[in-house]
Order: C-alpha cells, then structure tokens, then sequence
C-alpha cells in the first residue's frame, strides 16, 4: 500500500449522498478526508470529490463519516 493510501485510510472517509425528491437519498459515493481540513470543510470537498466537482446551487448534499454509515447499516 502506498503511504498516500495508508494515511488516507487512517484519516477515515465519508460517504456522500444527494437528496433526489423530498426525503429520499440515493449514495453517490466515498470520498477520502482530507487531512489537515477542518470538518466542514472536509465535507465539502468529500462533495467535490464524489460528483467530480462543484454541486450546482440546486442539488443538496449529505456527508456522513463512514464509520457512522457502517455502525447505521447494521441495524
């Protein structure tokens, strides 16, 4: 494993998704954090990262750690 994959898994990472109607959410994917970034931040570019740029004005996001999203799934 390269040292930029390894301090990017130890810096944990976020799964993104994109509320599609009212309620609804589909995943839209993984992105890393960014070490160094404050939290608001970081989720912000977790959004770049996973739609492969800037989201339009009308699109709302949501950001949660993977960890978070792991511990929600097994319910």
């Amino acid at each position: 494993m390269s040292e930029s994959a390894a301090s990017a898994r130890s810096a944990g990472g976020y799964v993104v998704l994109r509320e599609v109607t009212a309620g609804h959410w589909v995943v839209v994917g993984e992105a890393a954090r960014r070490p160094g970034l404050p939290a608001r931040k970081a989720r912000r570019q977790a959004v770049d990262d996973a739609t492969g740029g800037a989201p339009r004005a009308d699109e709302t996001y949501a950001v949660l750690p993977r960890s978070e999203w792991q511990t929600a799934r097994q319910f």
